[in-house]
């Protein structure tokens, strides 16, 4: 029995890094979309913020991970800063309510 409650404490114990890896993998599936969609991977910057900060990062929300609680913002490099990423570059987390 003591061996069960060893197993669930390292099990809640790891939750934060499972969380963090899948913010990550998130992230990454992110840039490789916009990567398939023709942006070069210099031309841009995904970034991890917290929900409060997402306004402040002074990009495009693409994503969300954490449940909910951190966003994915977009900033595009270089000098055509104002440019909009595309719509199908976002997670399918974020795509339209079915």
């Amino acid at each position: 029995m003591k061996r069960r409650y060893a197993v669930l404490l390292m099990g809640a114990l790891a939750l934060p890094l499972l969380a963090q890896a899948s913010c990550e993998s998130v992230q990454a599936d992110i840039s490789k979309k916009i990567i398939n969609n023709g942006v070069a991977e210099s031309d841009f910057t995904l970034d991890i913020v917290p929900n409060d900060q997402a306004d402040q990062a002074g990009g495009q929300v693409v994503g969300h991970c954490e449940n909910d609680t951190q966003k994915i913002v977009y900033k595009k490099n270089g000098r055509d800063a104002d440019s909009n990423v595309a719509d199908s570059a976002g997670s399918s987390q974020d795509g339209p309510a079915q």
